[in-house]
C-alpha cells in the first residue's frame, strides 16, 4: 500500500461503555443476610407536617455499609463544599450505619442539625431508587459517567453523593466527576410557606430533590447520548422522567397517600400532598410554590400544549402531567367501584371525611397503580432509540413495553396514556393515529437471521442472567452483533452507513449490550437482550462551526438470538440533520460550547439547567 494513503477505517468499534457493566454496581443478597435496612427518612422535606407522613421508616435494600455510608453503588463523601478551601477541608463525621445502636435505632433521627442524618437521607433514598430500576429493567444497572469517574481500588464504580457538595441553590449530576452535588443556602427575605427566613435549607433533605439526581445518574447511564441537547425533546425528557420517578416514589409512602387522598376526596388531580414536587426548595427561593407540580392547569379541561420552544422544565413538565393524567384516568377506573359500594351505589361522595376504611383501600390502590406505572416508566427506556428521543418516541416506547407483558388491558392504561398525550400534542412522527397497533414499535420489515453468538444459550452469566458478565464474555457479545449489524446487507436496516474518513463519517459502535429479564402478571418471565449501536458523522452549521451528529439504533433480541426490535435513528438522515441544526443554531445553542471550532455539549450541562 502507498505511503501516502490513509489506513482503512475499522467496520465498528466497541466503546468503553460496554465494559463498565463488568463493574458490577448492585449487592446480590447472601444466605442470612437481612430483606432490607429499616432507615427513617424525611418523605417530602423538613418543613412537612408529621400530620402528613412528613417521618417514614424507609425499608432499603440491605447491603453491608462502611462509614460514610459506602455500599456498592453509592459513596457519600461528607466534605463541606462551602466551607472547605484549597488549604483546609471540611469534613464531617462519617455516618456508620452498621454502628449497632444506629441499627437499632433505625438509623440517625431525622434532624436538619445532624451531618451523619443528611448522609443517612441521601444514601436511603438513593439506594431505594436505585432498587427500583433494578426491579423494572430485570438486571443491575451501571453508570454512564466518564471513564475514571467514580471506580474504586475493588473494580467497581460507585455514583459520590455530596449532601454539603457546593454552597449554591441548585442541585446537580455531574458525568464529569461521577458524583451528585447538592447545595444548601440561606434563605432570602421573600422566602414563603414555612421556610423561615435566613434559616438554612439543604436540598439533600428534599425527598424529590434526591430522587430527581439520582435519576439523572441512573438514565445517563441507560442512555449516554440522553445528554446530548440534539433537539427540544431530548432534555426535556431527562427532566420529566427524573420528574415522575420522584413523584411516583412519593406513593410508596402508606402515610402520605392516605393523607393526600383523604384531602383531595380521591380525586387525584387535586392532590397537591402527592403532586408537588420540591415545596421547601420552591418556598425558599421566593416562588411562593412547589418547585414543579404534576397538574399545572387550574381548568383540567385546557392542559398545557406541547410547544418545542420551552426550556427543558416546562416541557419536561407537559410530559409529567401527561403521564399524571393518566395515572388518574385509571385510579379512577379502578376504584370506582369501591367508591360505589361505599355510597350506596350513587358514586358521590358525601360532604365531610371520607371513611377511614375507604380511605385505606383508595391509598392502596394508589400505591400500587403508582408501582405499576413507575416500573413501565423506568422499562420503557429500553425500547427507547439510543438518541435524539422525542416526548412522542417515548410514549411509543411505553406502549411497547407495557403490552409485552400485559396483553390484555382490562382497565385501559395504554388508550389512558395515548389520550394523555393527544391532548398536549404530544403525536409521534411516523403514525397515522393512537390507536395501540399503531403506536407498538414494529418488527424488522423483513425476516433477518438469527445470531447464534447472542442467543442465550451461548452467553455466560455470572451465576445469573440480572448480573452483567465478565469484561471478556461482555466484548465478546458486542463484536458479535457489530460484525451483524455492519454486514452490507444489513447496515442500512440499523439506521448506518460505511465509514468514510474524507467524509467525516465514523465507523459504528456498539456502546452497550445488556440483558433484561421481565416477569408479567400470569408468572410469565420474558428475556431479552438490548443494546445500543450509534454512529457519528460531522456536520457543520451555516457559520462553519462544526458538531457530531448521531444515529444508529436500539437493538432488541430474543433469548434465541432473534432480532426483534430495530428502533432508528439513521445516521443519513439529511432531514433530521437540518433540523438539528436549527436547533442549535437557534435556543438550543446555550446547552453547547465551543472548542477549537468545534461545538461539544456542555460540560456541566445538568449544574447548568438546574441552575438556570
Amino acid at each position: 500500500m502507498p505511503a501516502h494513503r490513509a489506513a482503512r477505517a475499522p467496520a465498528f468499534t466497541v466503546s468503553p461503555r460496554v465494559l463498565f457493566a463488568a463493574a458490577a454496581t448492585g449487592y446480590d443478597r447472601a444466605p442470612g443476610d437481612p430483606v432490607a435496612r429499616p432507615l427513617r427518612v424525611y418523605t417530602a422535606d423538613p418543613t412537612a407536617s408529621r400530620f402528613d407522613g412528613a417521618v417514614a421508616k424507609l425499608p432499603v435494600p440491605y447491603e453491608p455499609l462502611a462509614p460514610g455510608p459506602v455500599g456498592r453503588a453509592f459513596a457519600v463523601d461528607a466534605t463541606d463544599a462551602r466551607l472547605s478551601t484549597d488549604a483546609h477541608r471540611v469534613v464531617y463525621r462519617r455516618a456508620d450505619l452498621d454502628a449497632p445502636a444506629v441499627l437499632l435505632g433505625d438509623g440517625h433521627a431525622p434532624t436538619a442539625g445532624d451531618p451523619r442524618f443528611h448522609q443517612q437521607m441521601v444514601y436511603a433514598v438513593a439506594q431505594t431508587v436505585y432498587a427500583t430500576f433494578r426491579r423494572a429493567l430485570g438486571r443491575q444497572v451501571t453508570w454512564g459517567f466518564d471513564e475514571g469517574a467514580g471506580d474504586t481500588r475493588d473494580g467497581g464504580r460507585r455514583l459520590v453523593l455530596r449532601p454539603f457538595g457546593s454552597g449554591e441553590r441548585n442541585a446537580y449530576y455531574d458525568k464529569r466527576t461521577g458524583a451528585v452535588h447538592f447545595g444548601y443556602f440561606e434563605a432570602p427575605p421573600e422566602a414563603g410557606g414555612d421556610t423561615v427566613a435566613g434559616s438554612w435549607v439543604f436540598t439533600c433533605l428534599s425527598h424529590d430533590v434526591v430522587a430527581h439526581e439520582v435519576t439523572h445518574a441512573l438514565l445517563d447511564g441507560l442512555r449516554a447520548h440522553f445528554s446530548m441537547p440534539t433537539g427540544p425533546d431530548v432534555l426535556a425528557l431527562h427532566e420529566g422522567f427524573a420528574d415522575l420517578v420522584a413523584l411516583f416514589q412519593r406513593f410508596s409512602y402508606p402515610d402520605v397517600v392516605k393523607a393526600g387522598v383523604a384531602r383531595c376526596g380521591g380525586d387525584l388531580l387535586r392532590a397537591q400532598l402527592l403532586t408537588d414536587l420540591a415545596r421547601q426548595f420552591g418556598e425558599a427561593t421566593g416562588a411562593g410554590r412547589a418547585l414543579r407540580s404534576a397538574v399545572h392547569d387550574a381548568e383540567q379541561d385546557r392542559p398545557r400544549p406541547y410547544d418545542p420552544d420551552a426550556e427543558p422544565h416546562a416541557l419536561g413538565a407537559v410530559l409529567v402531567s401527561a403521564v399524571f393524567e393518566a395515572f388518574a384516568t385509571v385510579f379512577r377506573r379502578k376504584t370506582a367501584r369501591f367508591v360505589r359500594l361505599a355510597t350506596g351505589g350513587s358514586g358521590i361522595l358525601p360532604p365531610g371525611d371520607m371513611s377511614p376504611d375507604l380511605q385505606e383501600v383508595l391509598a392502596g390502590e394508589a400505591t400500587q397503580l403508582a408501582k405499576q406505572f413507575l416500573d413501565v416508566c423506568v422499562r420503557a427506556v429500553d425500547f427507547c432509540p439510543p438518541v435524539d428521543v422525542t416526548l412522542g418516541e417515548y410514549l411509543r416506547a411505553v406502549i411497547t413495553a407495557d403490552s409485552e407483558l400485559w396483553p390484555s388491558d382490562k382497565w385501559g392504561y395504554r388508550e389512558a396514556w395515548a389520550r394523555a398525550f393527544r391532548r398536549r400534542g404530544l403525536v409521534p412522527a411516523g403514525v397515522s393515529s393512537l390507536d395501540e397497533a399503531e403506536l407498538r414499535w414494529r418488527p424488522p420489515p423483513r425476516d433477518l437471521p438469527l445470531i447464534p453468538e447472542l442467543a442465550f444459550a451461548a452467553l455466560q452469566f455470572r451465576g445469573d442472567p440480572a448480573r452483567p458478565a465478565g469484561p471478556r464474555e461482555l466484548e465478546r457479545q458486542a463484536r458479535a452483533l457489530g460484525r451483524y449489524v455492519t454486514r452490507p446487507e444489513h447496515c442500512a436496516l440499523f439506521g448506518l452507513m460505511p465509514a468514510d474518513p474524507e467524509r467525516e463519517v465514523d465507523p459504528p459502535c456498539v456502546e452497550s449490550v445488556r440483558t433484561a429479564r421481565r416477569a408479567g402478571p400470569e408468572g410469565q418471565v420474558v428475556f431479552d437482550l438490548v443494546a445500543e449501536v450509534t454512529q457519528r458523522r460531522t456536520l457543520a452549521l451555516a457559520d462553519g462551526r462544526r458538531f457530531d451528529f448521531v444515529g444508529g439504533a436500539t437493538v432488541i433480541l430474543g433469548p434465541e438470538g432473534r432480532v426483534r426490535y430495530i428502533i432508528l435513528k439513521r445516521v443519513d438522515n439529511e432531514a433530521r440533520g437540518d433540523t438539528q441544526r436549527g436547533f442549535v443554531a437557534r435556543g438550543g445553542g446555550r446547552l453547547w460550547e465551543e472548542e477549537h471550532g468545534r461545538l461539544r455539549p456542555a460540560r456541566q450541562l445538568f449544574r447548568m439547567l438546574h441552575g438556570a
